[in-house]
């Protein structure tokens, strides 16, 4: 056992190495936004014969070398970099983050986390925490993951190990939670659209998945558990810790007077959470927006209501309130210019990133606006469709190639909606629901985002990890993440396949046979 462990340590270490000879990550993405462009030009005469599969034409490359390609390029350069999603998210979300961090609210508040958290279940806390973030959209990414690292370090653990949990349960389990969210009933809607093209009178369950994705919630702590405290840290013991010791948390005990300020931090933010229950709770509340099934209905949990669309600017709040009290209450706020400083520092950190998320951004638009990334999808799907296996193989397929298209094109409901037309009839022809189709897409689109350099997140998790390891780089990271990718994609597949076995529901008013029995 030891010999393997060791050789599979050593091919972890050679994964990180090749990694990490790699350019800077910024260059990185430059040089594959370059090589996009010459691709492009290469495949643009070629006819693939494929045709897309929302608008019925066909399919080709788009040559980004041409005099208008380029010129465009130039001409919308900027908004394509400030309208890169995950920079704003980042940047909000961070400033509030900042202000409940550097007043010493959320260090007071891990201190008493910590003495009240067995160390034992210290990494399942944790990666349950990351999975529940599911919730809130994208706030796992630049909440929870940090917040790893620091609990980690701040319990005498390497920081790197809690990072690498905290993102295995928020990007590697992204479709593991037992709690609804908006992205269910977005996926649920493509499922619907594709299953429409054989049967036009199908309806399908908003959270056609729901008992599924909670059940799998088990399955993601315990199994991220066992890789993180088996695999992962142990690995990381020759890692050195040597970032900036003023950015990491001290273990000093907490004041009578830091404690009772950080009661009433935490005081103020839950009555800003009644606040917006309160707010939130009539049928006729500015919160609410049409359901994704019923648009007459008013509902909280649409990927449009207002509520889903203000998580990142309503956790900035909900972080600045009690940061604020604290430092109030604390003494160490003595003006408002205090807590404008500890925003300031708090944007200075995310320097780099910004710097990585400006090419990430150019080199995302150019390889959506080739069309590489979607014909490498229909390809695969395509020759997954032509082979015509078993439907227990064909779903195994479908999970491997949905975790394989994920290395190219990063967006769940982008993927989903164009390979869902192909997938979800090819299934129904061979009687498996477009309910279990999807539990098996949402599988493969979890297990490979923490591998992948193309996620939008990736150089933020990079630049998380460097506050603790100053010469960590994309090897490093992809390096740490791929026990739980793959351990996570076995495991996984094999739940999906138990679990259909033994008929368990996928959810209320969902099936696993088509047409429904």
């Amino acid at each position: 056992m030891s010999e393997k462990t060791s050789l599979f340590n050593r091919f972890l270490n050679s994964i990180e190495k090749v990694g990490n000879k790699l350019p800077d990550p910024a260059v990185l993405f430059l040089f594959l936004m370059l090589i996009v462009w010459v691709l492009s030009a290469i495949m643009a005469p070629i006819d693939f014969g494929e045709v897309h599969p929302l608008t019925g034409e066909a399919l080709n490359v788009n040559n980004l070398l041409t005099g208008t390609a380029l010129a465009n390029f130039l001409a919308t350069m900027v908004t394509t970099f400030t309208s890169f999603a995950p920079l704003g998210i980042v940047l909000v979300a961070m400033l509030g983050v900042g202000v409940a961090e550097n007043s010493g609210w959320i260090d007071a508040g891990l201190k008493k986390l910590l003495n009240a958290t067995p160390k034992m279940l210290l990494t399942p806390m944790l990666i349950l925490i990351a999975i529940v973030s599911h919730t809130a959209a994208d706030a796992g990414y630049v909440l929870v993951i940090p917040l790893g690292g620091v609990i980690f370090y701040a319990a005498g653990r390497h920081p790197l190990a809690g990072i690498a949990a905290a993102f295995a349960g928020v990007s590697g389990g992204f479709s593991a939670n037992f709690i609804p969210s908006a992205i269910d009933p977005l996926i649920m809607s493509f499922t619907l659209e594709a299953a429409k093209i054989l049967d036009p009178d199908i309806a399908l369950n908003p959270l056609n998945n729901i008992y599924f994705t909670a059940a799998s919630s088990l399955l993601i702590v315990v199994v991220g558990w066992y890789v993180t405290d088996k695999i992962v840290e142990p690995r990381l013991q020759k890692t050195e810790v040597d970032g900036d010791e003023e950015a990491m948390p001290k273990m000093e005990d907490v004041s009578n007077k830091e404690s009772r300020a950080f009661w009433m931090g935490l005081t103020a933010m839950v009555l800003g959470i009644v606040g917006l229950i309160v707010w939130a709770i009539p049928a006729d509340s500015a919160l609410r927006g049409p359901g994704m099934t019923n648009p007459e209905e008013m509902s909280l949990t649409s990927f449009n209501a207002p509520l889903m669309q203000a998580i990142i600017p309503l956790i900035f709040v909900l972080l600045l309130i009690p940061g604020v009290v604290y430092g109030f209450a604390s003494g160490k706020y003595s003006s408002s210019k205090d807590m404008i400083d500890n925003m300031t520092k708090s944007m200075q950190s995310m320097g780099y990133y910004v710097v990585m998320a400006f090419f990430c951004a150019l080199f995302i638009d150019a390889f959506a606006n080739s069309n590489i990334g979607l014909l490498v999808a229909l390809k695969g799907a395509n020759f997954l469709q032509s082979l015509a296996l078993p439907g227990q193989i064909t779903i195994v397929g479908i999970i491997i190639l949905s975790a394989t298209v994920n290395l190219l094109v990063g967006s769940a409901s982008a993927k989903w909606a164009l390979i869902a037309p192909i997938f979800v009839p090819m299934l129904m022809q061979l009687g498996i629901s477009p309910d279990l189709t999807q539990a098996a897409y949402r599988v493969g689109d979890s297990v490979s985002n923490i591998i992948t350099p193309l996620l939008p997140y990736f150089p933020l998790v990079v630049v998380f990890c460097q506050r603790y390891v100053k010469n960590t780089g994309i090897g490093t990271v992809i390096s740490i993440m791929l026990p739980y990718s793959i351990i996570f994609g076995i495991a996984w597949t094999i739940f999906l396949l138990l679990y259909w076995g033994f008929g368990i529901p996928l959810s209320f008013e969902a099936n696993y046979v088509y047409p429904a029995m």
